[in-house]
């Protein structure tokens, strides 16, 4: 079932759609990790870790048990198995994808990328470890290169198709909506899919991606989140339709002329590069905040939360739509801006523990929340979303004042985080639930991916409970 089959049905594409595919097909089958920019394979390997640790700090929260629950009951595995992340029961891998793209977004630390608007790496990830581990489960041996290759086809198709999407449809679109696109990239190569296979698969995820009206869950924050599950099983459906002969009709966001430009420097310029990361799992809207306040709380010891009278926030329209001062459960925290805000300057960290479970009730958190007021700022909503930029004011009981400039989020990547940084973030993230000792490991595993002769050390450390 992994190997290619027949196809049927043929594609009548003009020259117009040819422009894109000509390029596209010999980059998804002819990438080699080697000959990616230094900067950016060190970007890949970076976020595939970053990825890791987001499921490791979020494999025993209710959206997570509630998915995993589902696709044991509705994806059993058959001829094709694949074990759930950091579990280790197996399941169809339409299930391992549905799992692994839900509980990446059920912690809202994974990064993101400017001009998609979105994220590639939460559906991504998941959806190729599924695949190879089905892959492996039939006796194919992959190298960590070649997954690291493929993740990287994967995350730049789907960043590209991203970019399409937000270019020619009205209405912002989550994350699931394009980086199925992604996938059938990333995946095609791993299943040596053959250009007319591929360009339906291409056709089937983009017809069947979910819809995903993005700005409804800002408003309504829910499980749903950015519908990375939804992606993630999307594009692993459309490779498997594709290799059972089901024909597709041509992906707009791929081959139309007018999306030219977003593919025309295909294997020339990275749209990974352009990609941030979070310190903090919450939405992306609230970094700036807290970038801020952290640099506040570094350089005015005397602010602590009892001595705090106001919080005064100026930032974007977007930004001011998140408000969530007293959120009634995770979802909400993690796509509000006060009660993360609260949790930094009463608690000095905004980490798993701060946005999930108990804390979301926890008077300390909720006493500040009370105190924080959010306001847009016309000119910060001028400039977003080309630039994501907060400014916060804090007034003590004592008459003191403390203003931050106007401030864009760490990681961006002006203002990068270094490595050090991310291997504190994803301690801090996987210590919520996995001992040290399996942290050294997991990191080991990525460190060691690209010289390894099999990916099968990253699968087990990541894949097994």
């Amino acid at each position: 079932m992994m190997g290619t089959g027949a196809q049927s049905g043929t594609f009548f594409i003009t020259d117009l759609y040819r422009i894109v595919i000509m390029s596209l097909y010999p980059f998804v089958k002819g990438l080699t990790f080697a000959e990616v920019p230094e900067h950016t394979r060190y970007l890949v390997s970076t976020a595939l870790l970053d990825i890791l640790g987001v499921a490791a700090g979020a494999q025993k929260n209710n959206t997570t048990e509630c998915i995993k629950n589902y696709a044991l009951a509705h994806y059993l595995p058959s001829r094709l198995s694949s074990r759930l992340l950091f579990d280790g029961r197996p399941a169809h891998p339409l299930g391992s994808a549905w799992v692994g793209g839900f509980t990446i977004d059920s912690l809202d630390a994974h990064e993101g990328h400017f001009t998609s608007k979105g994220h590639a790496g939460a559906t991504v990830v998941p959806a190729l470890l599924a695949l190879v581990d089905a892959c492996r489960d039939q006796g194919r041996t992959i190298s960590g290169a070649e997954f690291l290759a493929a993740l990287t086809v994967a995350y730049e198709t789907g960043l590209r198709a991203g970019v399409a999407l937000m270019d020619t449809a009205a209405e912002y679109h989550a994350s699931g909506a394009f980086s199925g696109i992604g996938v059938v990239c990333g995946g095609a190569r791993l299943l040596g899919l053959d250009e007319e296979q591929f360009l339906h698969a291409l056709g089937i995820a983009e017809y069947f991606g979910p819809r995903c009206p993005m700005m409804r869950l800002v408003d309504f924050p829910s499980m749903l989140r950015d519908a990375h599950g939804a992606g993630a099983y999307a594009g692993l459906n459309a490779l498997l339709m594709a290799q059972a002969g089901i024909t597709g009709a041509p992906a707009e966001t791929v081959e139309m002329e007018r999306v030219r430009h977003c593919w025309q420097d295909l294997g020339s310029h990275w749209e990974i590069d352009a990609q941030y990361f979070k310190p903090w799992p919450v939405c992306r809207w609230a970094q700036p905040a807290l970038t801020a306040a952290t640099a506040l709380l570094a350089a005015h010891p005397e602010i602590n939360s009892d001595a705090i009278e106001q919080v005064r926030v100026e930032t974007f329209h977007e930004s001011v739509r998140l408000q969530g001062h007293f959120p009634a459960n995770a979802d909400e925290a993690q796509y509000g801006l006060a009660f993360p805000l609260a949790a930094l300057l009463s608690r000095g960290q905004v980490g798993p523990n701060e946005v999930t479970g108990d804390a979301i009730h926890a008077e300390d958190i909720l006493a500040v929340s009370r105190r924080i007021d959010i306001v847009e700022a016309e000119g910060l909503s001028a400039r977003f979303p080309r630039e994501i930029l907060s400014r916060v004011s804090i007034r003590l009981k004592d008459g003191k004042h403390f203003a931050s400039p106007i401030t864009a989020a760490k990681g961006d990547p002006d203002t990068a985080m270094t490595q050090a940084e991310f291997r504190a973030k994803f301690v801090q993230l996987a210590s919520v639930n996995f001992s040290q000792e399996r942290i050294e490991s997991i990191i080991s595993a990525v460190d060691q991916l690209e010289q390894a002769g099999d990916c099968g050390a990253l699968l087990d450390q990541v894949l097994n409970p």
